[in-house]
C-alpha cells in the first residue's frame, strides 16, 4: 500500500471510535503481519466500544420505564462508613438519551476515571445537586438521618425541579416528588451512577482540602475511612474536629461527648 506500518499506526492512534470501521476496511487486504496486528487491535477497540453501549443501554431500563417523566433524577450518597468528615449526597437529572460512557457505580471506578466523568456530568448534565450533613449532625441524629437531610438539600439545589427520583436503595422521608427505590441502583441506573459519582467526587475533594487544615491524619489518602493509618493517627493525635465521634468510640475515649 506504500505506508509505513509507523504511519499506520499513528493513524489507528488519532482514530476516534467512528473511524475505526473506516481503518478496518482500508487496513484488512495489506498481507503485512504489523498491518494485521493494528487491525485487530481497532477491532479489539470496536468491540470494546460496543459492548460499552451495550451495558449502557441496560442501565437506562428504569429511564426507559419512566419515560413519560420529563426530568428524571438520580440520587445517591458517599461517606456513610467514614470515622470522619460529612456524609455527601449528589443529584443528577441527566438528558434523554444520554451517552455519557462507563458511568457506574462509583465504587467500580477508578479515582482517574470518576474523575473524568465528574467533569463530563457537570457539563451534560441538564442539572446537579450536591448536598452534605455534618460530622456534628451526624452525630446528633444518626447517620442515616443525616444522609436523608444530605439528600434532601441536594435535590432541593436542582433547577429545574425533578418529576420523579431514582433513589439508590431508599426511600427519602419528608419529599413529596415520586421516588423509586432500586437496589443497588448505582449499577442499574445512569442517573444513579451520575448521582455516585458526583457524590464521591464532591466529598473526596473535600477531604482533600480537610487535609491541608487538619494533617496528620491522612484525609487525603484514604478520605478518613478506617484505614490503619487513620486509626493509628487517631489514637496518637486524638481526634480533630472533623471526626465523627459516635463513630470513633471504640477506638478512643471520646471525651464524655453524649452519644
Amino acid at each position: 500500500m506504500g505506508q509505513k506500518i509507523s504511519e499506520i499506526r499513528e493513524i489507528l492512534q488519532a482514530a476516534d471510535i467512528q473511524k475505526l470501521p473506516d481503518f478496518i476496511e482500508t487496513y484488512q487486504p495489506d498481507t503485512r503481519c504489523g498491518v494485521a496486528a493494528l487491525v485487530e487491535k481497532a477491532r479489539g477497540r470496536l468491540g470494546a466500544y460496543e459492548k460499552e453501549l451495550s451495558r449502557l443501554e441496560g442501565m437506562k431500563e428504569f429511564e426507559k420505564k419512566y419515560a413519560c417523566c420529563q426530568y428524571i433524577c438520580g440520587v445517591d450518597e458517599a461517606g456513610r462508613g467514614p470515622l470522619a468528615g460529612p456524609v455527601a449526597a449528589g443529584a443528577v437529572i441527566l438528558p434523554k438519551d444520554c451517552d455519557i460512557l462507563y458511568l457506574n457505580d462509583s465504587k467500580q471506578l477508578s479515582e482517574k476515571k470518576r474523575e473524568e466523568l465528574f467533569d463530563v456530568i457537570m457539563e451534560k448534565a441538564v442539572c446537579v445537586g450536591v448536598g452534605f450533613a455534618s460530622p456534628e449532625r451526624i452525630d446528633e441524629i444518626n447517620i442515616l438521618q443525616a444522609t436523608y437531610e444530605a439528600m434532601r438539600e441536594a435535590v432541593g439545589k436542582l433547577s429545574p425541579g425533578p418529576d420523579i427520583l431514582l433513589n439508590d436503595a431508599v426511600m427519602i422521608p419528608g419529599i413529596s416528588i415520586r421516588q423509586v427505590p432500586i437496589i443497588k441502583g448505582d449499577a442499574k441506573s445512569i442517573s444513579i451512577a451520575a448521582a455516585s459519582i458526583i457524590a464521591k467526587v464532591s466529598r473526596d475533594r473535600l477531604m482533600v482540602e480537610y487535609d491541608k487544615v487538619f494533617p496528620g491524619y491522612g484525609f487525603a489518602s484514604h478520605k478518613g475511612y478506617g484505614a490503619r493509618q487513620h486509626i493509628e493517627a487517631l489514637k496518637k493525635l486524638g481526634p480533630s474536629p472533623i471526626h465523627r465521634r459516635s463513630f470513633i468510640k471504640n477506638f478512643i475515649s471520646t471525651g464524655g461527648v453524649r452519644l
